[in-house]
């Protein structure tokens, strides 16, 4: 089986999507990594260029109307999007290109790329989904509101995802991920 180029792994918030893309590109770091655009501010432990590109919301329309997104979408207020820089960067590389994206961008992207892979990672209940956006302390509780009425649309989405995946245990998960991916043997 050969490895799929554009990797998309989405996700509803909560569900250890992006634990889940860290912990695939500390055991692969051949791995290329999809830098996303986003208006929303950055958070301190967070690197321009290397988490998002963080750009003004002038700047993000700029790059809409210029073709320069491959998929964008405004989610709890803010812009976030594909630049079409990244996916010519992966399709130029020799290594396959993970992307951490909202479920209607990775639709978007599949689109636009049949040949990409679409993983969806869900939590293993509504229950378990508020508690981890809880723990994790970014959210004040309108925000965590937002975030639970997009539930039931994101997890429609799964309908058009290549595979999923229940994040009850994050190595058991990154684990079927990898066997998804041929880079272990099942």
């Amino acid at each position: 089986m050969s490895r799929p180029r554009l990797i998309v792994i989405s996700a509803p918030s909560g569900s250890g999507k992006t634990t889940i893309v860290r912990e695939l590109r500390r055991r692969h770091p051949g791995l290329e990594f999809s830098v996303s655009a986003t208006t929303r501010q950055r958070r301190p432990e967070e690197v321009d260029g290397k988490d998002y590109f963080f750009l003004t919301l002038e700047e993000f329309r700029r790059r809409i109307t210029a073709g320069e997104l491959v998929e964008w979408e405004e989610i709890y207020g803010d812009m976030y999007g594909t630049p079409q820089s990244e996916i010519e960067r992966a399709l130029g590389s020799n290594a396959p290109m993970l992307f951490d994206v909202d479920v209607k961008g990775a639709v978007s992207i599949k689109k636009k790329y049949p040949g990409a892979t679409l993983i969806f990672i869900k939590s293993p209940s509504l229950e378990i989904l508020r508690e981890r956006l809880t723990k994790r302390k970014t959210e004040n509780e309108q925000t965590m509101k937002k975030r639970l009425e997009r539930v039931p649309m994101e997890l429609e989405e799964e309908q058009h995802f290549d595979y999923s995946v229940v994040n009850d245990d994050v190595n058991r998960a990154v684990d079927e991920v990898e066997r998804i991916l041929g880079f272990v043997n099942a």
